[in-house]
């Protein structure tokens, strides 16, 4: 039976819940740029300290980079190492890019011979590894999204387009124009609506080189919004995550969805 790399796959998948949990980020070289054709490196990991690799690569089977006029970019010179993984891609228009890994699946945990079982997978693998009659057969569903965005001169808005899937980001103030000492606003949707009541976790980078975190926990309004105040410059991130019952996989009885997303905010 094939139970293919469940520790960092589940840990990517989850996101993060709790301010002890490993966190999962994909961290762009640069995130403002201006030029005829330049590149940008990403670094994507699992790690317990924002953005130090520290803990596992981030797999990268589901990247997808959308390109400003809304067309897949492509991603060079992949490599898997130890405690990151990491690709290039090159800015050939001008405006936003959307880097995002989308994973969809489910988990399944079961007792076999007294024993706790588990399966990651799709719905259409669930039946071949899965024994029928499982005893105690659990079956999640599961939608994360991990994300960052990169801006070539004059940044848009075509990439950023909602797709209605899981949870999603719509930046009511452009993910690109985020400065020190400045506000901004961004609406959550869930499944393409709105979503009240999402709990957030920011937290700004370089934890490795404080005593505390320092997260700031925020609550989305009615509208799915919500607003930060950056106190400095720096690569932020910040994650959600939400959990319900309607399950588009017949075998699920529950459903989670998370999204975590990193972003620069610049020097006045």
């Amino acid at each position: 039976m094939s139970r293919f790399l469940i520790i960092p796959a589940l840990l990517a998948a989850l996101c993060c819940s709790s301010a002890q949990a490993h966190r999962v980020w994909l961290r762009p070289s640069q995130t403002v740029l201006s030029g005829a054709e330049p590149w940008v490196t990403v670094d994507a990991a699992v790690s317990n300290d924002l953005f130090y690799f520290n803990h596992h690569p981030l797999r990268l089977d589901n990247l997808v980079i959308t390109a400003p006029d809304g067309s897949e970019a492509e991603a060079q010179n992949q490599a898997l190492g130890k405690y990151r993984s990491v690709f290039d891609f090159s800015l050939q228009q001008t405006g936003t890019y959307r880097v995002a890994v989308v994973n969809h699946g489910l988990f399944a945990s079961w007792t076999e011979n007294g024993e706790r079982r588990r399966f990651r997978g799709t719905a259409a693998n669930l039946a071949d590894e899965v024994p029928a009659g499982a005893e105690n057969l659990k079956v999640t569903e599961s939608y994360g999204r991990i994300e960052t965005f990169v801006t070539n001169g004059q940044p848009n808005d075509t990439a950023l387009k909602p797709t209605g899937k899981g949870i999603e980001l719509v930046p009511l103030t452009h993910p690109n124009d985020l400065y020190a000492g400045e506000k901004a606003t961004f609406r959550l949707l869930v499944n393409g609506q709105p979503a009240e009541g999402l709990e957030i976790e920011l937290i700004r980078g370089d934890t490795r080189y404080r005593d505390a975190h320092d997260a700031k926990t925020l609550t989305t309004n009615s509208n799915g919004e919500f607003t930060v105040t950056w106190p400095e410059a720096g690569m932020y991130w910040f994650e959600t995550s939400v959990q319900d019952e309607h399950t588009e996989i017949k075998e699920a009885t529950q459903r989670r969805m998370s999204y975590a997303v990193t972003l620069e905010v610049l020097p006045q």
